[in-house]
């Protein structure tokens, strides 16, 4: 021990002969050691002083508080689960260690999922006409996967706050819906202590109904009729939630949330939907474009955003049998397969479920003053987008989302050829292609390894 010792006394003694000089100032070499002395010291020290700096600066910056847009509505607030106070990061002595250096903001429930989707560039479709084509990622809302969780979400709220539902009374829940509502309502109703029950068109998707039978809702197909028809699906529900509540032996009551009408619906996408898409593309957008079946998308976020906005744009997407496309162009609800002896089905002559409708609803009609135009979209370019998105993009969507981007893509050439190549449209992905293997899919057939078979330009000459 002791030889070690005057080794490295020895050692010590020779390190500081060339950090000084023999009249005690530092050399060139001993500045050198000092350097690197400094450096490495600092280097272990630095992430202690940034999360230090952090914790100090998260202080200073706002709680997070909702602050509605001028002339928005102070009604029902979706869960903010965009705050983020906190950074993790791995550990470099030690790669299976995360660090937090932070507090971590922890959502509550299936609600802490709902809103606040991102918002994403699709490369494809902005190449392809020279528009940034910008798609809300819908189907990422996590209760029900589409944008009907923030119509879920407000209608039960509302009706909470109205005294209409009591959680876990035995109140049940009823709705007339081709799929996505119900799956919404199924799974939000779980959450609030409810339960729900589904009618839907028989000829709907089967994948749908088996979702919402996993998510312990009660499911009822029944034969497509047309709306003056007391068994067709809306009206069906709305009987049963009142055959519940007359009902004594029953627990609880009936609620029907009725979507088409409950102006809840419009509401949650003017107080949420709309405002995201304004501060996601910082107020800088030309054109919205979406779909409407119940109406409440496009008229809430063009309630939300026209104010803000005067030179924008609306356009509807609306497939083929739908009269909502002669309503906006020409001031009639009329399809040509309304014609005497050319309907195929009994609702709207088309293979797209979730938009397109032959009526007036309180969603549309609330915004559909603001509506500048619309594009009428047929099955097979719906078809041939769902392929070119996977093909292009990776995106594996429903077919309201494939409607919605031929659309979009319409537009894109339009303002193109006006000279505005620069121009931004916004538009919506509402679901995944999973809830449409049966039937939009089945049609549209499989993609395997091929390679794009066809242009954007190929798609829209079928229209």
């Amino acid at each position: 021990m002791g030889a070690f010792s005057d080794v490295f006394a020895n050692l010590w003694t020779r390190t500081w002969e060339r950090v000084l000089d023999n009249k005690g100032k530092l050399t060139a070499t001993g500045g050198l050691l000092v350097g690197i002395i400094l450096t490495l010291t600092f280097k272990d020290l630095y992430p202690d002083l940034e999360a230090s700096f952090r914790r100090r600066l998260g202080r200073t910056r706002t709680n997070g508080t909702y602050h509605a847009l001028p002339g928005q509505a102070d009604y029902v607030r979706l869960e903010d689960h965009t705050r983020t106070t906190s950074k993790a990061a791995v550990d470099e002595d030690d790669p299976r260690r995360t660090v937090i250096t932070d507090d971590q903001e922890i959502l509550t429930g299936v609600e802490g999922l709902i809103g606040n989707t991102p918002l994403i560039k699709l490369r494809s479709l902005s190449e392809a006409t020279g528009c940034e084509i910008l798609a809300k990622a819908e189907f990422l809302n996590g209760a029900g996967n589409s944008p009907k969780d923030r119509v879920a979400l407000s209608i039960i709220t509302h009706a909470e706050e109205e005294g209409l539902l009591v959680p876990d009374r035995g109140d049940t829940i009823y709705e007339g819906t081709v799929g996505s509502t119900g799956i919404s309502l199924a799974a939000v109703c779980r959450a609030r202590g409810y339960k729900a029950h589904i009618c839907m068109p028989s000829d709907a998707a089967i994948e749908k109904s088996d979702l919402l039978l996993k998510l312990g809702a009660i499911v009822e197909r029944v034969k497509p009729a047309s709306i003056v028809d007391s068994n067709q699906f809306v009206n069906l529900a709305r009987r049963r939630a009142e055959e519940h509540t007359a009902n004594a032996d029953l627990p609880g009551r009936g609620f029907f949330a009725d979507q088409f009408e409950n102006t809840a619906n419009y509401l949650a996408h003017q107080n949420t939907t709309g405002p995201e898409i304004y501060a996601q593309t910082s107020g800088s957008l030309n054109v919205f474009v979406a779909g409407a079946g119940t109406g409440g998308t496009i008229s809430g976020v063009a309630l939300a955003l026209k104010p803000l906005l005067p030179d924008l744009r609306i356009v509807l997407a609306d497939p083929q049998g739908s009269g909502l496309y002669n309503k906006v162009k020409n001031g009639v609800l009329f399809s040509s397969t309304e014609t005497e002896g050319t309907r195929r089905r009994h609702q709207v002559d088309s293979i797209v479920e979730g938009i397109g409708i032959n009526r007036l609803t309180a969603n549309f009609s609330a915004g559909m003053h603001l509506i500048d135009d619309a594009i009428k979209v047929t099955d097979e370019q719906a078809m041939m987008m769902g392929r070119w998105l996977v093909e292009k993009e990776g995106l594996f969507v429903g077919a309201s989302s494939c409607v919605n981007l031929v659309a979009a893509a319409v537009v894109a050439n339009k303002m193109r050829a006006e000279g505005k190549k620069d121009a931004r449209i916004v538009t919506i992905l509402c679901d995944s292609g999973n809830r449409h293997l049966s039937k939009f899919w089945k049609e549209a057939g499989e993609v395997g390894g091929k390679d794009v078979e066809f242009t954007l330009d190929e798609i829209l000459a079928k229209g």
